[in-house]
């Protein structure tokens, strides 16, 4: 198991997400970045859906008291482990009592902690993904105990690392498709919409990213409808709301565009004045 020392900024259990219970108001919930997320689990050949520790911004201190096999992925956030600075698509054989730290955040926002067989927090309505108000917490605090499965390897069978030069989430395009609403804009509104440039805001977590420009101010209306993760809303002052993971699944605004799955994880690595660009379709 793991023992939390320090908690980092916002530290959370997630596997691919809480599904077929939308229809009683339950949010997906799930990793932000799942294309980082499912790279380590694939990399230690776990199951897909096995959790993984979704650290953001800065990351916290943990001590494993039982052996493991781990591997980092996402976002570059200087970890070390023992004090030794290790590398992000590499794993590496922990034993008892190895501590694991983060440092200074150089690139994306959220990193990947995989252990193998991943971690092993209780299922609610059939996912372990935290939430609040479904778990009984949504991040984790110091003294917390997170339980995995022991395993113990030779870490001489894991001393190559994948070369990653390029991050996917480096770039500024999200593709994205149309909207249920798209059509109710002008096309030289939709034209606006879709050419302009976004920055985004320090309004931005896990249930969505607001975007700092007024694009078009609006008094068109729709009753309250389906909306999912990637879905992009257009406020009545102008502005765009992202809706990420633990989204709401109902809203009011119109319903604009609508992210792809790789969009999601590359908005979910920007942080407070990045800019993007949106390609539809």
């Amino acid at each position: 198991m793991i023992k939390v020392i320090q908690a980092g900024l916002y530290t959370s259990i997630q596997d691919i997400g809480r599904f077929g219970y939308r229809n009683i108001g339950v949010p997906t919930s799930g990793t932000m970045d799942s294309i980082s997320a499912n790279f380590a689990n694939a990399l230690l050949n776990n199951n897909s859906n096995d959790a993984v520790l979704e650290i953001t911004m800065l990351g916290p201190k943990l001590e494993f008291t039982t052996p493991t096999v781990i591997i980092i992925t996402g976002a570059e956030m200087s970890s070390k482990l023992n004090n030794i600075s290790i590398t992000n698509y590499k794993k590496y054989s922990i034993k008892k009592g190895d501590i694991l730290s983060f440092g200074e955040l150089k690139k994306g926002l959220r990193c990947y902690l995989a252990v193998k067989g991943g971690f092993k927090t209780s299922k609610v309505l059939k996912s372990r993904s935290f939430y609040n108000g479904i778990t009984s917490k949504d991040s984790f605090k110091k003294h917390d105990i997170i339980l995995y499965d022991s395993y113990a390897d030779d870490i001489n069978t894991f001393n190559s690392a994948i070369k990653n030069t390029t991050l996917f989430f480096e770039t500024k395009v999200l593709e994205v498709y149309k909207g249920p609403d798209f059509n109710l804009f002008t096309l030289e509104e939709q034209q606006k919409i879709c050419s302009n440039k976004y920055t985004v805001s320090n309004l931005m977590n896990r249930m969505g990213y607001r975007i700092k420009e007024t694009i078009i101010k609006h008094n068109k209306s729709i009753l309250t409808s389906p909306v999912l993760p990637g879905t992009v809303q257009l406020t009545p002052s102008g502005q765009l709301i992202i809706l990420m993971k633990d989204a709401q699944t109902t809203g009011g605004y119109p319903r604009i565009l609508q992210l792809t799955e790789k969009s999601i994880a590359i908005l979910a690595q920007k942080k407070e004045g990045d800019t993007f660009n949106f390609l539809l379709i």
